[in-house]
């Protein structure tokens, strides 16, 4: 990745930053185009059965302040992968969160149906990424399950929502 490619990364974040923006559709032929409408208004954008129909197919981004972390969990009926698009997340991830692994930006990462994770961002740069999912619907199929023992260290860090 180039230099002017990581100055437009900040410039993303920058705007992420922001309040969340209403979601705008237009629809051209077959296609829905969402996008943010106003700053003050509104969840973020993104593909679901809500917003544009997908029967098969969700996409958002996902968010991970500096110090922030998400919940352990795992989808039980469907397969999720993420781009990196900025950031390094520490990644927890198999049976009892025991595996550990560094995903930053430029890195792919593929979760199968059933595979518990946690995301956590220690470090000073917004981790953002595009999470793609075989379920159209928001966390219809998500299990949040109990922080493990061995990562109670992490319970002193706020929860990205």
């Amino acid at each position: 990745m180039g230099y002017g490619q990581m100055l437009r990364v900040s410039k993303v974040e920058e705007r992420l930053d922001q309040p969340p923006a209403p979601l705008a559709q237009r629809t051209h032929s077959d296609c829905v185009i969402i996008r943010p409408s106003r700053a003050d208004e509104g969840p973020r954008p993104e593909v679901s059965d809500l917003s544009a129909g997908a029967k098969a197919l969700g996409v958002r981004l996902v968010m991970i302040p500096p110090g922030a972390r998400g919940m352990p969990h795992f989808h039980a009926d469907h397969e999720t992968a993420l781009y990196v698009v900025s950031g390094e997340t520490e990644v927890w991830h198999g049976a009892g969160l025991v595996e550990r692994a560094m995903v930053r930006a430029g890195d792919f990462i593929y979760i199968p149906p059933g595979a518990p994770h946690l995301a956590v961002n220690r470090g000073d740069v917004t981790s953002i990424a595009v999470a793609a999912r075989t379920d159209p619907a928001d966390e219809s199929s998500t299990v949040v399950i109990e922080l493990p023992r061995h990562l109670a260290g992490l319970l002193s860090l706020p929860v990205a929502l």
